[in-house]
């Protein structure tokens, strides 16, 4: 039996080769690829993103990831990103007093964090959110953060009739801000997964196997 065929999508993002290792460890098939095609055919998708906000907005749009992403969203396919993969799904980013318009999946702004120091770089809890799918049986888990933004207030309202977005929060230095999201086919952390050891690896293969579930 084959795994569950992963894209990483590959948009110049600084190092991914992690992300992909640890997906492989996880049994998954992955490929690393800016192809339009691979990436909206694949089980799941992966948007990495370190760095600054709007390179990794104006590195996805340049690879016409915006358009995947939605395409794959609209069929209720996959997708997962990771750590600027997560702040880039969100309306816009505010760096340096420069605003970014984002894929704007989630309402939301992407700004630095109150807190000291900064970077934000180590391993901490999360409050999980009730009835979490990616954090089941690891909610008291270390999970590791670098960043110096992120997202500080959750603007979605309820909805009515479908299930609410699962989101759980961090803090650092007192600052509380969005670690993850779990929306139907779109998830996302703010931590890297991939450098999370065993609890970020235990993440991980949830998601995989849940694309062929």
């Amino acid at each position: 039996m084959t795994g569950s065929r992963v894209v990483v999508l590959d948009y110049g993002s600084g190092n991914v080769r992690s992300a992909v290792r640890a997906l492989e460890r996880v049994g998954a098939e992955v490929t690393l690829t800016a192809d339009r095609a691979a990436a909206a055919d694949a089980d799941g998708l992966v948007v990495p993103g370190v760095g600054a906000f709007a390179a990794c907005a104006a590195g996805l749009r340049s690879v016409h990831g915006d358009q995947v992403v939605d395409r794959r969203l609209a069929g209720g396919r996959p997708v997962l990103g990771i750590c600027v993969g997560l702040q880039v799904l969100f309306d816009r980013g505010i760096e340096h007093g420069v605003k970014t318009d984002g894929l704007g999946e989630w309402p939301g702004v992407v700004e630095r964090l109150v807190a000291r120091p900064l970077p934000h770089m180590g391993w901490n809890t999360v409050e999980v959110a009730s009835g979490s799918v990616l954090f089941a049986g690891i909610e008291d888990a270390r999970f590791y953060f670098v960043h110096s933004y992120g997202v500080r207030r959750w603007l979605m309202p309820p909805p009515q009739r479908l299930h609410p977005p699962l989101v759980s929060w961090t803090e650092h230095d007192g600052d509380r801000f969005i670690a993850a999201v779990e929306n139907g086919a779109l998830s996302a952390t703010q931590f890297h997964p991939e450098k999370s050891g065993d609890a970020g690896a235990t993440l991980l293969e949830t998601w995989v196997k849940g694309l062929t579930a």
